[in-house]
């Protein structure tokens, strides 16, 4: 038995459209699938782990929607032996592109789907803060506030409204004193930007963390020191192909586990922490899904 969690507002619709192709997909190979969606998170988690108290073997949690929902679903079946597979039908789409996945391809949930159906799950790293697990980036700093802004919008919708708060925010953003512990190295230092990454990309294709791999045990932890505004619109294009990275303000270190304090908050995978001190390990091989 097959759970397909649906968010239909994803996307502005799009979890709805994708979600019906994705039951007519799992109804023309007989596959027997159980749909679970609710009016908000909460409901839909309570009916996610209703789902998994009757199928505690099943086969697996399809989710659709963005990545808020595939955020949800790993909170289930993190270091469970159930996988699950991510259908892009949301905004961002970071978590379904830290797979691997194209999140333009017209035909992605037929091949996703058969890929499932067809071939074994691989083990991945997955992210593991205060409790909660995360497939991408957890945050803090900058992009933390815009998050807190933008959550507070409601005009404009989809990402359009990031870079409108991000505008807002960068005229009187400050640096904020971070104290970071990592592995092997103790960091105090003034920054503008932390992003952990167990994988490459957050807010819709920004490659934050380029070289973070699924596979190393190891987050990639990057540091944006401080730097102008005008040069921080300079180099902030250069994300979105993982370039800026040759900055001299940025730094990367890889470590298994990070604690970091100050005053500020964090978002992980678009959802928010909440306030520092954080602690965040990378947990080898805790989740189950299908990469590219």
């Amino acid at each position: 038995m097959w759970a397909v969690v649906i968010n239909p507002v994803a996307g502005r619709g799009k979890g709805s459209e994708s979600g019906a192709r994705v039951c007519a997909i799992l109804n023309r190979e007989n596959v027997a699938f159980e749909i679970v969606s609710g009016t908000n998170a909460t409901a839909t988690s309570e009916r996610l782990s209703q789902f998994l108290s009757r199928f505690p073997t099943a086969s697996g949690v399809i989710s659709v929607g963005g990545d808020g929902l595939a955020h949800l679903v790993l909170q289930h079946v993190a270091s469970t032996s159930i996988p699950f597979l991510v259908i892009p039908a949301g905004t961002g789409n970071d978590f379904a592109r830290t797979l691997g996945w194209s999140v333009q391809q017209s035909d992605s949930e037929e091949t996703l789907v058969m890929r499932a159906l067809s071939t074994r799950p691989a083990p991945i790293d997955l992210g593991l803060v205060d409790s909660e697990w995360f497939g991408a980036i957890l945050s803090t700093g900058f992009d933390s506030i815009v998050n807190e802004r933008a959550n507070h919008m409601r005009w404009p919708r989809g990402p359009a409204k990031y870079n409108v708060a991000m505008l807002q925010e960068i005229v009187k953003f400050q640096p904020r004193h971070y104290s970071i512990i990592l592995e092997n190295r103790v960091i105090d230092t003034q920054a503008m930007l932390i992003a952990i990454g167990n994988g490459q990309s957050y807010g819709g294709g920004m490659q934050v963390c380029p070289d973070a791999n699924l596979h190393d045990g190891l987050f990639d932890v990057m540091i944006l020191k401080p730097i102008s505004t005008i040069e921080f619109l300079k180099v902030f294009p250069k994300v979105y192909k993982g370039l800026h990275i040759q900055h001299p303000a940025v730094e990367i270190f890889r470590s298994r586990s990070v604690k970091i304090d100050a005053d500020a908050v964090a978002y992980a995978d678009g959802e928010r922490i909440g306030a520092l001190p954080i602690m965040a390990e990378n947990v080898s091989g805790a989740g189950l899904t299908w990469i590219h």
